[in-house]
């Protein structure tokens, strides 16, 4: 095992998530009995990082499951991992048989664009349900001097990594805006997690990051030294986005009421995406099934765990998907009048 040096707030948050996952994950596959193992369907979800809402989400459903792991023979795992395309890629290749995804991305796999434009479209590609809306949120600090997506000309920026859906987000949200992300911008490429480090070191200006809500790297980001506030992302060229692509929405974020450290005293107008669970059209309808079933038939249990879940609904989480629905899904779907 690596020798990991952390302190405070940072070894009390992996301590904790640590702690969740070994508790949430159930027995570990080697204390299993054989022939309970061989009987067992072992599925693993991939979330995101472990600083934001996808991680602990995938944590619940797999707590769900496995929970009841005797009665369906099912048995998931998640894995940490560096979002939504790292994730489809992995359930197109058969490495994972779950993951969570914003629309976007599923779009786009579905469609074979942007980071699919050379592979083509992902014919397997399957929607399960969606969970939570994800606002694309600009954080700038106040001494930079930035107030709208405009005024980023000529500062350091961080856009999220390659592979995560929020990158993309940063680019059509600069291109929109009329900035050319190579040019108008000194652009910074790391995950969003580590932003706030970089902007309270004075080693950026400003970051993109999409997220649910509350977001504890956005509370990390406005609990420093140095201010910050949330950007609006609006005008002409980001309605113009929203209306030609339907997996953007627009947003109201209502920073004062998760984000107190925030120079905003209200709400902030941006845009944003679902969070989408999605699957391949190899894994067995009754897999599926059982994991539909259990979080919606559950779904107050479900929304306790994390506020981001707070305003669910069975009916919203039929919105966002834009790939084929997987057959298990459908099946629940129908039973419970959800479809026709």
């Amino acid at each position: 095992m690596p020798n990991l040096e952390v302190s405070g707030k940072g070894m009390k948050r992996i301590t904790t998530y640590l702690v969740f996952t070994v508790l949430w994950t159930g027995i570990l596959f080697d204390t299993m009995p054989s022939d309970l193992q061989a009987e067992t369907q072992f599925v693993t979800i991939g979330s995101g990082d472990i600083t934001g809402v996808y991680y602990p989400a995938g944590l619940i459903i797999a707590k769900m499951i496995n929970d009841k792991r005797e009665e369906y023979g099912i048995r998931a795992t998640v894995e940490s991992t560096r979002g939504s395309v790292f994730n489809l890629n992995a359930i197109m290749a058969g490495y994972m048989e779950f993951g969570l995804a914003q629309s976007d991305k599923q779009y786009q796999a579905v469609n074979g664009l942007a980071e699919w434009e050379q592979k083509g479209p992902q014919k397997e590609l399957r929607s399960v349900f969606s969970l939570h809306r994800e606002s694309v949120c600009l954080v700038a600090a106040v001494d930079s001097g930035i107030r709208t997506i405009g005024d980023l000309k000529g500062k350091r920026v961080n856009l999220g990594n390659p592979g995560s859906g929020q990158y993309q987000n940063a680019i059509d949200a600069l291109r929109a805006a009329g900035l050319d992300p190579d040019r108008d911008i000194l652009p910074e490429k790391v995950k969003a997690a580590e932003a706030p480090l970089l902007l309270q070191d004075n080693r950026i200006d400003a970051f993109f990051c999409t997220v649910g809500h509350p977001s504890d790297t956005l509370k990390e980001a406005v609990s420093g030294s140095r201010k910050v506030r949330f950007i609006p992302i609006t005008g002409p060229g980001i309605d113009k986005l929203i209306a030609e692509r339907n997996y953007y929405t627009k947003i109201i974020l209502p920073v004062a009421e998760f984000y107190r450290g925030s120079e905003d005293t209200g709400n902030v107008d941006t845009f944003g995406v679902m969070a989408t669970l999605c699957t391949s059209s190899r894994v067995p309808d009754h897999v599926v099934y059982v994991i539909t079933k259990e979080l919606f038939d559950n779904l107050d249990d479900f929304r306790r765990w994390h506020p981001a879940h707070a305003g669910l609904t069975r009916e919203s989480m039929l919105e966002g998907l834009t790939a084929p629905l997987h057959p298990g899904a459908v099946k629940y779907f129908k039973e419970t009048g959800l479809m026709q």
